[in-house]
């Protein structure tokens, strides 16, 4: 007994190495700046949401989203599970004892090889009661690799979580952002209306008194027509908006309230976008790939750990005995405590497979590793190019309105005083139209680009 304890130490003092390999982060080429000049210092990702949406409509929408949104309560009940599975997995580093009890009728052959005298009781009742112990001693880290597989799992799903955070606050705004373009290009097409309602009253009196042709008067019409017939389309559109921002807040369809309209929404005064090289420690989709390699390179370790013996130590103490009076008393105590070897002689190949497979899959995950990187750079570049020029084409679509509105003025003067056709009217009505609900998308995609850029920095998710 006394040597076999001193050999659990001895094996238990050797099991602090582990086989596989150690887990280093992958060098990976990162631009030293972005290639696209971004404005200010520090990274826009350092804000929280409440602090880059200053609508308090969209707040009062994010938070709600985050509340019920059900992708996000998945991806939370996958964190869950996965600490759970890492306490299994854990688990097996340890002991592991069991109580057994059982209770036996036994009855012996009288006419067997070794013949019973007659008259000697052939049944008995045996009473025993035992604490089994088995545990590993993990000489090779194969348990501790599977641990550590297990952990990095884990905080992948945690950063999954968090991909899911970025993704929805994002979204939530966006669709917010495209329901207030709708809601202005809804107010541009009814102001539109009323202004060719008017307009068609004047040339049905003009056409009237002579003074304009019956060719004005259905150019006037048709205009009307079509203006009126792009209100409905508006309005289903909005519809279908709201039910969809309705389903990312995990309630069901119905009406959406709104806050500051969209021409009045504040804007950050720049965009710093920080370093490259913090992408890899703030995006958590990076995050989570990394730890997806961790894993798989622990995995190996695993896998190497499985060609060597396994050394199991086990062992039971308990009581037996035929008569419950004796079952307690030491003559019943029973007890064995032993080690166990086995080795892998012949496995068909399995254990030289299972460790190619591993090799491959952590393969597979540096490779994925890379991409992920590589896409996240791609999308900030993406997003501050965006957002750059999208202010230049805002500053010329602005004058652009300012010169149709100007354009349609002169042009209904000359039409009054007969130095024009109807048809310069109607030239003029359509570039206004046409120029501001061009300005109101572009101003929707300057919002929608800021937030491109939160989302590509990795911003929306820190406390």
């Amino acid at each position: 007994m006394g040597r076999s304890i001193i050999a659990l130490f001895l094996a238990a003092s050797l099991a602090g190495c582990a086989v596989g390999p150690e887990y280093e982060r992958p060098q990976v080429p990162t631009p030293e700046n972005w290639r696209t000049t971004a404005e200010g210092t520090g990274s826009l990702a350092d804000l929280t949401w409440a602090e880059l949406f200053q609508d308090e409509a969209l707040q009062s929408l994010i938070r709600v989203a985050l509340e019920e949104n059900k992708d996000l309560r998945l991806a939370a009940a996958r964190v869950l599970e996965a600490r759970a599975q890492l306490g299994v997995t854990r688990s097996g580093q340890f002991p592991q004892v069991e109580g057994t009890a059982s209770y036996d009728t036994r009855r012996s052959s009288q006419v067997s090889s070794a013949p019973i005298p007659a008259g000697t009781d052939v049944s008995k009742e045996v009473q025993k009661g035992t604490l089994d112990l088995s545990f590993e001693i993990d000489l090779w880290g194969r348990l501790r690799r599977a641990t550590e597989a297990a952990r990095a799992e884990l905080l992948a799903s945690e950063e999954a979580r968090r991909v899911v955070v970025i993704t929805l606050v994002s979204d939530v705004a966006l669709s917010y952002f495209d329901l207030l373009d709708l809601d202005r290009e809804l107010g541009i097409a009814k102001r539109t209306l009323a202004s060719r309602r008017e307009a068609l009253r004047i040339i049905r009196l003009r056409e009237q008194e002579g003074l304009a042709s019956e060719l004005d008067l259905r150019r006037a019409e048709g205009e009307l027509a079509s203006t009126s017939a792009a209100i409905p389309d508006l309005e289903r559109r909005i519809a279908q908006v709201e039910n969809g921002l309705s389903t990312l807040i995990g309630r069901n369809p119905g009406p959406i309230p709104r806050g500051t309209p969209l021409i009045a929404q504040d804007l950050p005064p720049a965009i710093p976008a920080g370093l490259p090289s913090d992408l890899l420690e703030r995006r958590p989709d990076i995050r989570q790939a990394e730890q997806r390699l961790v894993a798989t390179n622990a995995r190996i370790g695993e896998a190497k750990a499985a060609f060597f013996p396994r050394i199991f130590l086990t062992g039971a103490f308990g009581v037996e005995s035929v008569a419950l009076s004796d079952l307690f008393t030491g003559p019943a105590r029973i007890w064995q405590f032993g080690p166990t070897v086995t080795l892998p002689i012949f496995t068909g190949g399995r254990n030289r497979a299972q460790l190619s497979v591993a090799e491959s899959r952590q393969e597979q995950a540096l490779i994925q590793y890379q991409q992920t990187l590589l896409q996240a750079f791609r999308e900030v570049e993406d997003a501050l190019v965006a957002h750059r020029k999208v202010r230049e084409v805002r500053v010329e679509q602005e004058t652009q309105v300012a010169s149709a509105q100007r354009t349609l003025v002169l042009a209904q003067l000359r039409y009054v005083n007969g130095l024009a056709s109807y048809l310069d009217v109607l030239d003029a009505q359509r570039q206004l139209f046409e120029a501001e609900i061009g300005l109101t998308r572009t101003q929707r995609t300057q919002l929608a680009a800021v937030v491109q850029v939160y989302k590509a920095l990795g911003g929306g998710w820190t406390p």
